[in-house]
């Protein structure tokens, strides 16, 4: 199999782009330095074609190591020829490679090896060939009664010939295809609630009772139901029509009719089809179900976690953080600019204490002492009440002048608060002063603060203790190192959490470079990295154009531009008669430059033109400007609501079937992707992102089940021509996967 081609083709791609993307991975270079500082060499691939190409990769490389243990095996029996061989060289699919292995696949003892051993082999393949012309049936079993081999009687003998027949069929590559795409068409999952569970499963009472074609469950119903599986709630079935797939074992099996040796291998056919094929084709459809729902469930959680990690940061302004609490009150934390903590106390503005007044004063000296004008507020228990008092006093209290309270999801803050990161930034502070902190720098820098926070336990993501977790730490670590590389790290200010996400650097590099900057003081350049001790100038290529060192006296430290162009960009200086400082952030300047000039066997337009717009603004901040959302603050818990309001709201969680829009009640509440627009949508990941603020529509508000429904398309009118709800063209079914053509039962079957 020629792997470069394979993915060439898959990916649509030059296959010299796969083969020279390919050498980069090879020699350690990382997927952000590719998609960055290599376009002339992969030929512009970018950040998602990379991925899929190294993983097609990775797929096709650990195929290839089965293919060659699987030849050996079979070769080492010495049943391996020229047609078998070139079958298991040239297939791309691991479930076909397994189908053509299967026949030979070193196995305990079964029922059919047994009966091989007691000399019925010769009758099973008098069966396989459908003789119509030979000893009679009687004549053929007498002769092989054998008490001694417990074969007492013809019964015994025609099972145990039926055993080798029905192990044949079962290993036939071509059929366990065919049937696969069977399941796949036509197989229904039935949920059956088991008798008893009602209120321990009262969640999921929408499964009681349920059944639908497979193919058609979305994942977040798909995973549901396996919880509830696991939880004893309900029992998961599998079916297809029988007689549709006994036909199609049939077509595959069945040349002649009539005769007793016929009618065994219809009884044989049946008990491979019961015994081996059904069990065996439920588990693959059912793992193969649980892989899909499972890439759906990671692909919306990793878009989710990009928005939020992308989120508009306030920026360098320092802040008071509360983290709101009941009976053991509310923490409070002073930030700098820089998110070191400079005070922390408690106030009890809340029952039982209700003291408002003594919150006031705390609050407003410490905002006094160390110029604070922003205060940020975790949305868990208490937080609506919390918020509701500040945004008043901040319009009724002199000593609130001017002061912004701004809600910040604290979800993640607890699992930081008691981490091994959180320990060593504070160990003199309780877990509580810690889960402030947090809250206060991600109001500051979501980015920066959220890294030190496992990614599935930020809260945007759904079922992602039940999907695989090698999978998604693998999709979520990507999104963060794609998301910290985009908006580059500053090398001074950084945590050692935040720059073991950077391009090239391992925690233990991180770690390093820390310890180098606490001894050392501040970097005065990008190049004095190459100082820390174990980081050499492959990881320096790796990482140094994605980070930032503001105040060094290299003007270009302070942008993307990477230090393997610096001589070519203080040529294009001179070029201009003008001095590098210059050109940096001159407009005028860098639109003089004719980029035509500096183009060699090195460097493309593609890296000339990203030169020229990171000159143009230097170490630009990607992500938008902040803007506080605005909550009413008359509204607090769902009480307070009621079917007809209109309300402001920001995007909490975003899944393929709706939107989860926080709008200041505690509870999130949900848009179904059918209330998105009066135009249809697919999925609503498509519609809106994790932060974007949306103006919602309350539609019902239901206090036993604490469920809150909204809509958006309820705030425009109908359209009153049809049309715009047509269901755009289903895009073309994936290539089918598995095993054609069978090498064991080839002899015996068309």
């Amino acid at each position: 199999m020629d792997i470069l081609a394979q993915i060439a083709r898959e990916l649509e791609v030059r296959q010299e782009q796969v083969a020279r993307s390919l050498e980069l991975f090879d020699g350690g270079a990382t997927l952000p330095f590719i998609a960055r500082y290599r376009k002339e060499v992969t030929g512009g691939l970018d950040e998602v074609q990379l991925e899929a190409l190294r993983d097609r990769a990775r797929y096709f490389r650990e195929l290839s190591d089965r293919k060659q243990t699987v030849l050996q095996s079979i070769a080492e029996q010495g049943k391996l020829d020229d047609a078998l061989k070139a079958r298991i060289e040239t297939c791309l699919v691991k479930t076909e490679l397994e189908d053509l292995y299967l026949p030979f696949k070193p196995k305990r003892m079964t029922r059919a090896a047994r009966a091989v051993e007691r000399g019925l082999l010769p009758l099973a393949e008098r069966i396989l060939a459908q003789e119509s012309q030979g000893p009679n049936a009687e004549d053929l079993a007498a002769a092989l009664i054998d008490p001694d081999k417990k074969l007492p009687s013809a019964k015994q003998v025609w099972a145990g010939a039926r055993d080798i027949v029905a192990e044949r069929i079962t290993e036939d590559a071509e059929l366990r295809a065919e049937l696969r795409e069977l399941f796949r068409g036509s197989a229904m999952l039935q949920a059956q609630l088991i008798e008893g569970r009602e209120e321990a499963g009262k969640k999921y009472r929408d499964y009681f009772d349920f059944q639908s074609p497979l193919q058609n469950i979305p994942s977040h119903r798909l995973l549901a139901m396996r919880r509830a599986e696991a939880e004893d709630i309900m029992t998961l079935s599998i079916t297809v029509d029988d007689e549709r797939a006994l036909e199609r074992i049939r077509r595959r099996v069945v040349r002649g009719s009539g005769g007793y040796l016929a009618e065994q291998l219809q009884t044989a056919l049946g008990e491979a089809w019961r015994r081996s094929l059904y069990p065996a084709m439920v588990v693959e459809i059912r793992m193969e179900s649980k892989q899909r729902a499972d890439t759906e469930a990671i692909g919306v959680f990793a878009k989710n976690l990009r928005a939020l990690l992308l989120s508009p940061p306030m920026g360098a302004t320092p802040v008071l953080a509360i983290d709101p609490g009941l009976r053991t009150g509310c923490k409070l934390t002073a930030l700098s600019q820089t998110g070191a903590l400079l005070a922390d106390g408690v106030i009890f503005p809340l029952v039982p204490r209700n003291d408002v007044e003594g919150a006031a004063r705390m609050v407003a000296a410490l905002c006094k002492q160390h110029g604070i004008k922003t205060i940020a507020v975790g949305n868990g228990t208490g937080g609506r009440e919390v918020e509701s008092l500040f945004r008043r006093l901040s319009q009724d209290d002199p000593r609130f002048e001017g002061v912004l309270v701004v809600s910040v999801n604290e979800a993640g803050a607890s699992v930081y608060s008691a981490s091994k990161v959180a320990r060593a930034e504070f160990p003199d502070k309780d877990l509580t002063v810690r889960g402030a902190v947090s809250i206060g720098r991600r109001l500051q820098d979501p980015l920066a603060e959220l890294v030190k926070i496992e990614p599935k336990a930020i809260g945007v993501g759904q079922y992602q203790h039940d999907v695989d977790q090698r999978e998604l730490k693998e999709s979520l670590d990507t999104v963060v190192v794609s998301c910290v590389n985009q908006v580059g790290v500053e090398l001074n200010t950084a945590s050692g959490s935040l720059l073991s996400y950077v391009s090239g650097l391992s925690p233990a590099r991180a770690t390093r470079i820390v310890g180098f900057r606490d001894a050392e003081g501040p970097f005065a350049e990008r190049k004095q990295l190459l100082k820390v001790p174990g980081l050499g100038r492959k990881t320096f290529q790796q990482c140094a154009g994605f980070l930032r060192v503001r105040r060094s006296e290299h003007p270009l430290d302070n942008t993307a531009v990477h230090p393997e162009r610096y001589k070519l960009v203080k040529r294009m200086a001179g070029d201009l008669g003008i001095k590098l400082s210059e050109l940096v952030g001159n407009p005028e300047a860098v639109g003089r430059l004719e980029l035509a000039r500096y183009l060699d066997d090195e460097v493309g337009l593609p890296t000339l033109e990203d030169i020229r717009a990171e000159l143009m603004r230097p170490g630009r901040d990607p992500r938008k400007s902040f803007e506080a959302p605005r909550f009413d603050p008359n509204l607090r818990s769902l009480d307070d609501l009621s079917p007809g309001q209109v309300l402001e709201g920001v995007v909490s969680n975003a899944t393929r079937f709706g939107l989860f829009v926080d709008v200041g009640v505690k509870r999130d509440g949900l848009v179904h992707v059918s209330e998105l627009a009066w135009r249809f949508i697919d999925d609503a990941t498509e519609f809106a992102h994790v932060g974007d603020r949306l103006k919602v529509k309350v539609m019902e508000v239901d206090l036993e089940r604490q469920r809150l429904s909204l809509s958006i398309k309820q705030l425009e009118p109908r359209p009153t021509r049809s049309g715009g709800g047509r269901r755009p063209t289903k895009a073309p079914a994936p290539p089918k996967q598995g095993g054609r053509g069978g090498h064991t039962l080839g002899q015996y079957f068309r």
